[in-house]
């Protein structure tokens, strides 16, 4: 399975970056309901879009904590 994440959308797409640092467009009505920005999705080996419940998670914390460090909270 590969991961991506959503970076942004414009207009009926979805920017998504991979670990590479390579973007795709996905149209939105090929993503999972409720998928927004910063998510991480799951490619299926069926090609398929998931997202990634835990990474993003643990991804948006680690965001947290790095604003609260450079904000010195």
């Amino acid at each position: 399975m590969k991961r991506i994440t959503i970076d942004r959308f414009d207009g009926i797409y979805a920017i998504c970056e991979d670990k590479d640092k390579a973007f795709f467009a996905i149209e939105l009505s090929e993503l999972p309901k409720g998928a927004k920005s910063g998510d991480v999705l799951l490619i299926t080996d069926e090609g398929t879009l998931e997202i990634d419940v835990e990474e993003t998670e643990r991804r948006r914390q680690r965001v947290l904590e790095k604003q609260k460090k450079v904000l010195g909270l």
